[in-house]
Parts: structure tokens; sequence; C-alpha cells
């Protein structure tokens, strides 16, 4: 009989019910998606950047091209300023990092401070950085009285509208978190998370795309020539 009852048996057919997938599987999924979104974002933003600093070192090749660095007289020869910025932006950072640790251990008000110091952080790096662009203007480096001024001020600013945009949604992130209750669920923590870690990532990355601009832009004139070989100019 029981040979029989296995023929009979169609398990095509389901027997039970299907139960719902739990809700954190989905913010799971969710912050997966993010983060492939983010990765293929800095990937544009990277080619972006990687054409400025071609077409940066192709430029320093022409003779009415003065580097701003070099020469003792020359503004970011001491980039003491520049230095400043970085170390701001170097703390916004570790704050970042700070609130995804303590995220992952749900120390809501831990991550509330740490959050509010990036984004205070991020901001006076980004006013910082506009004095410095008022104090080459009150020198006489203007946007297109040198191709190098030219350049330092594309940069910067297309490095500062980039944290802008991150400055938008970690805002976003930070009003959100303040405004749950103190005992929240796992789902909305796994959420707070998933998006914390992108903020964090998103402003590692910025970082390490200043570093670069910072190492570039405060070089001599052989440097670039030196580097504009290399790339065949």
């Amino acid at each position: 009989m029981n040979f029989f009852s296995t023929l009979s048996e169609k398990p095509w057919l389901a027997t039970n019910t299907p139960q719902p997938a739990p809700a954190i599987n989905a913010i799971t999924l969710l912050n997966y998606q993010k983060r492939i979104a983010l990765k293929f974002f800095l990937a544009v933003v990277t080619v972006i950047f990687s054409l400025f600093i071609i077409t940066f070192l192709e430029r320093s090749q022409f003779p009415d091209f003065q580097a701003l660095a070099g020469q003792p007289w020359q503004p970011l020869s001491d980039p003491w300023r520049l230095w400043l910025n970085t170390g701001l932006l170097v703390a916004a950072s570790a704050a970042m990092q700070l609130a995804l640790h303590y995220a992952k251990h749900e120390r809501r008000g831990v991550v509330l401070v740490a959050t509010g110091v990036a984004l205070v952080l991020t901001v006076q790096f980004i006013l910082a950085q506009l004095w410095v662009w008022s104090l080459l203007n009150d020198l006489g480096y203007y946007l297109a009285s040198n191709p190098a001024n030219s350049y330092f001020y594309l940069f910067t600013a297309v490095h500062g509208v980039h944290l802008i945009g991150g400055l938008l949604v970690l805002a976003w992130v930070f009003i959100s978190l303040s405004r749950r209750p103190a005992a929240d669920a796992q789902q909305s923590w796994a959420r707070v998370g998933g998006n914390l870690k992108l903020c964090a990532n998103y402003w590692h990355y910025l970082l390490g795309i200043w570093f670069v601009l910072f190492a570039l832009l405060t070089s001599s004139a052989e440097t670039y020539q030196l580097l504009a070989a290399l790339c065949g100019f």
C-alpha cells in the first residue's frame, strides 16, 4: 500500500500555506540594492574625477600654466589651511564610522551624537574650503587668471557638491532616527544600520578623493611634468 500511496502523491501541489518571509529579509534585500546603487554611483564619480585629473595633467604642460605650489611665494607651498580642512574631513569620517559601530549595538543616543558631529564637521569643512577660496581671490588668484587656479576651484567645487549631496542624505537619516522611539524594532535598526553604512562608505570614499586632490593641487610644476610624462603627455 505504501508503494501505491507513493505513486499517487502529487508533490507539485502545495499542502501547507506558505509563510510570509520575515520583514528583516526584505530590509536586507533593500540594503543590498542600495549598496549596489552606491557602488555604481561611486564608479561614475571615479571616472569623472579621473578624467578631470588627466585633463589637468595635460593642461599643466602648456606654457601659461603656473602651479600653485613649489616656490615659497606660491599660495599652496605651505598648505596649512588645507591641512586644517583635511583634519575636519578626517574627523567627520571617523565620526561616521563611530556611528556605524554603535548602530550595530543599537545605542541610539551615541549614534545620534556621532552622526550630528559628522554633520557639523562636514559643514565646517565646506565653509573652510570657501575660506580658502576667499583668501586666494584676495591674493589675486582669480578663477580665469591661470589654468591652475581654474582647476583648483573646479576640483574643490565638484568635491564640495558631492559632499553637500551626502549631507542631505545624512541629515535625513539623522532626523529619521531622532524621531524614532528609543525602544525600536529590530528591522528598524537594520534599516538605520544599512543607511549609516552607505553614508559611512560615501564619506570614506570622498575622504580618499580629497587626499588625491590635496596631493595633486599642492604639487610642484616638476611633479606635474613627471606625472604627465608617465601618462604619455
